[in-house]
């Protein structure tokens, strides 16, 4: 929550126009968890140069995707593409052929996985993909999003702006875009009794997982409902690489849909067997042949890229459209 002394029409209007155009790779949200690793005193010597490699990878990943010049399905394509490479080598060249198990065993706790698709995911509201945000303000990335507000005042102990507070939830990835909320109990806010909070929107968010399993659940449904309560305008949306529990409905909750970006997890007495670098070592072909036979589908990207193109292609009804065809 953020509270400002005072905001004028003219800053509003400055900060607006810094908004656009967006810059999608203003966050990196994995760049930094890699920085992290590297001076993380837990990180065993011998690692510390595949880090390093991989940092220039990175790099190399980045580059390759600012440089895609086509547009459509075309360039979400080309993006995939990009990221199955990145991906490939974070999860064999970097982590499955540590010596140390350091990297294998805290890959969860490290975020190196889910991380790189936050920062990919930015990459696609773009307006040569989703030509609706032509000329549009927003923000896309990681945010802390608005989920409700209330009040802490009495009658008896009136506070300062009626005790305005806000409710505030960490989104994975957004889209949206700052609001100001201004709350006095005198009609004409006197800087005494006024409170200013600026707050963020986020008309789609999503929720990415690497593993998505049924402990998650109920805590991703508290989320989508609070969210939705809060700005009922909104989407939500679950997006896992690997599913780790029987599929569940969500045709009567708040979550407005799971992708599933690869495929089901391996088993859990599989993965027993991978504990051990030495035992990691022997696997290394055929786990490698099934994380390139299990990529992330560019299918599935390009339906959660409709369902961005249909939320905000939307247009105000219009009577004549409408009574056209019929229903509404």
């Amino acid at each position: 929550m953020e509270e400002l002394n005072s905001i004028t029409e003219e800053d509003l209007k400055s900060e607006e126009k810094d908004l656009l155009p967006v810059q999608p790779d203003s966050l990196t949200p994995h760049y930094d968890k890699l920085q992290k690793l590297l001076s993380n005193q837990k990180l065993p010597q011998a690692d510390k140069e595949s880090v390093q490699n991989t940092i220039a990878k990175y790099r190399e990943w980045i580059k390759s995707m600012d440089g895609i010049t086509s547009e459509g399905d075309e360039k979400v394509k080309a993006l995939v593409n990009t990221l199955n490479d990145y991906k490939t080598f974070v999860e064999v060249e970097l982590i499955w052929d540590s010596e140390a198990d350091f990297l294998y065993r805290q890959r969860g706790q490290l975020k190196l996985d889910n991380s790189i698709l936050e920062e990919f995911l930015p990459r696609l509201v773009d307006p040569a993909i989703i030509p609706a945000l032509k000329g549009q303000i927003y923000i896309t990335g990681p945010q802390t999003t608005f989920a409700g507000a209330y009040f802490t005042t009495t009658l008896t102990s009136p506070q300062k702006g009626a005790g305005l507070q806000i409710r505030k939830k960490n989104q994975d990835f957004t889209v949206g875009r700052t609001a100001y909320l201004k709350s006095s109990f005198d009609k004409k806010f006197p800087a005494n009794d006024t409170v200013t909070l600026k707050i963020y929107f986020a008309f789609l968010a999503a929720e990415c997982k690497t593993n998505l399993d049924s402990t998650m659940f109920p805590g991703l449904l508290g989320t989508a409902r609070d969210l939705k309560m809060a700005f009922p305008g909104s989407r939500y949306y679950i997006l896992c690489e690997w599913l780790d529990m029987p599929p569940i409905s969500t045709a009567d909750t708040n979550i407005d849909e799971v992708i599933i970006l690869r495929g089901k997890r391996l088993a859990s007495d599989v993965r027993h067997k991978f504990a051990k670098s030495s035992d990691r070592k022997k696997q290394r072909d055929s786990h490698q042949e099934f994380l390139l036979s299990n990529p992330i589908r560019e299918d599935r990207v390009l339906r959660f890229v409709n369902h961005m193109r249909n939320l905000f292609g939307a247009t105000v009804l219009q009577e004549d459209e409408v009574l056209a065809r019929g229903y509404f």
